[in-house]
């Protein structure tokens, strides 16, 4: 039975991610801030006793991830995925009414965070058979794509995170290691809005056939829910 280690599943895309992959036979380490209040959560371990399990994790917490290793010592995580994230920018931000704390905070959970959490168990992930890291990126961190301008903090957070996962696939490919940067898609979530043009159910079941048929060669690279790939 394979491994998947996941944060910020109390929710949304972590939450979905949790359900598939525990209905398709695998063991789910599920992470997030307050277990005790996820009630989606709760019931979906119910559903899945012995193979899906809770664990607190606040990612902007070192400590809390340094323990997390401890409790899971001796555990083979052969998928990691690193999906908590916020998206810090307000209607009252933007050019010129920066607010260089949220972005201080951005960057420590949506790009410092996912690399603390790589350096931690990378031991762990390559004792494992799959031996893969992925981190939840978002399109709107693709220079190239930025027509737009805005969302100063957002944007740089996760352009930032592309860079880490493409040093990532350097680093560890001597340990067998592979990493990508995924873009979910515009999904109808907390963050993404009811008009959101795709559900969880969708974004999901994309970006697990892009991790399943992840291989050395795509190592390192920024890939969307349908396997499209995204220039920087």
């Amino acid at each position: 039975m394979p491994n998947l280690l996941i944060t910020g599943t109390n929710r949304g895309i972590g939450l979905e991610f949790s359900k598939q992959y525990a209905e398709t036979g695998w063991r789910v380490f599920a992470c997030c801030r307050h277990p005790g209040k996820a009630d989606a959560l709760k019931q979906l371990a119910a559903q899945h006793p012995g193979s899906l399990s809770l664990h607190t994790l606040d990612v902007a917490d070192f400590d809390q991830i340094e323990g997390l290793a401890a409790e899971l010592t001796g555990e083979k995580i052969d998928l990691l995925v690193n999906n908590a994230g916020i998206y810090a920018d307000t209607f009252r931000g933007g050019f010129g009414a920066t607010d260089y704390q949220a972005w201080l905070r951005a960057f420590c959970v949506n790009t410092t965070a996912p690399l603390k959490m790589a350096e931690t168990f990378a031991s762990q992930i390559a004792q494992s058979q799959q031996k893969k890291i992925v981190c939840i990126s978002s399109k709107m961190g693709s220079i190239a794509e930025n027509t737009s301008g805005g969302c100063y903090l957002y944007r740089s957070s996760k352009a930032a995170l592309n860079m880490v996962v493409k040093s990532l696939s350097i680093d560890l490919a001597p340990r067998g290691i592979l990493a990508a940067a995924l873009h979910p898609g515009w999904v109808q979530t907390d963050m993404g809005g009811p008009n959101a043009l795709i559900t969880t159910q969708q974004s999901v079941a994309g970006m697990r056939q892009v991790i399943e048929q992840l291989t050395p060669q795509q190592s390192g690279g920024f890939y969307a829910y349908d396997s499209k790939e995204i220039p920087w």
